[in-house]
């Protein structure tokens, strides 16, 4: 199993981009989003990797880091989700986006990607709502996998990307959560709606919004 490249890019097409790694030319097919953080054609560059295997096909699909790279995985076992849904998912809403989407239970927001229907968005948010918890534990944005010989390249970031004090954060909420005897999925709910209220909130601040988020009303 290839589970990262790291070489040269070499060449960028619609939907994937060529890795030259010592000599050898890898086909790697990526999201828009993916495919916008990618450095220019010439330089460095690194992706994990998932490799798809057909009796009559292989392809390699790359992501910017391990989160992105579980969420494709994850997508891709629910029925009516092949790789170029899940690529379209993902290049729409990024893998801190799916996060939400999914831990909120927004099956409009997985519905807004590319030949995803309702319907199909709805299973999405059923089959891996209890999912969401472990990935969003896994760090939230981890550290990208795009890297030069000598130095990181860090690729572009969305405009509303949480700051990074708040990776930490959002693991550290959900664990407290879960001691205090909240499900991983209301407590996944709860930490994603606090997160998106608030991006910049530290451990604390979050865990005591998500609380009253999970606070029994009326």
């Amino acid at each position: 199993m290839i589970g990262k490249i790291s070489g040269r890019l070499e060449h960028r097409a619609t939907d994937h981009v060529l890795i030259d790694v010592r000599g050898v030319g890898y086909l790697v097919y990526v999201s828009d989003r993916t495919m916008a953080a990618l450095p220019p054609v010439g330089e460095a560059v690194a992706l994990y990797t998932d490799l798809l295997v057909r009796e009559d096909l292989l392809q390699l699909f790359g992501f910017t880091s391990l989160v992105e790279k579980e969420w494709h995985r994850l997508l891709m076992g629910v029925q009516g989700i092949g790789a170029k849904a899940s690529t379209a998912i993902l290049g729409a809403l990024g893998a801190d986006g799916v996060s939400r989407a999914i831990a909120l239970g927004d099956w409009n927001a997985i519905a807004k990607a590319k030949g995803v229907g309702p319907k199909t968005a709805q299973r999405v948010v059923i089959e891996l709502k209890d999912k969401a918890p472990a990935v969003m534990a896994m760090g939230g944005t981890l550290a990208k996998a795009v890297e030069g010989d000598d130095e990181v390249i860090e690729p572009a970031r969305p405009k509303r990307a949480p700051a990074p004090k708040a990776s930490m954060a959002q693991p550290e909420a959900l664990s407290a959560l879960a001691n205090l005897g909240y499900a991983p999925g209301e407590a996944a709910s709860a930490v994603a709606e606090a997160l998106g209220q608030d991006p910049q909130a530290d451990t604390s601040r979050l865990i005591r919004a998500a609380l009253k988020l999970l606070a029994p009303k009326g």
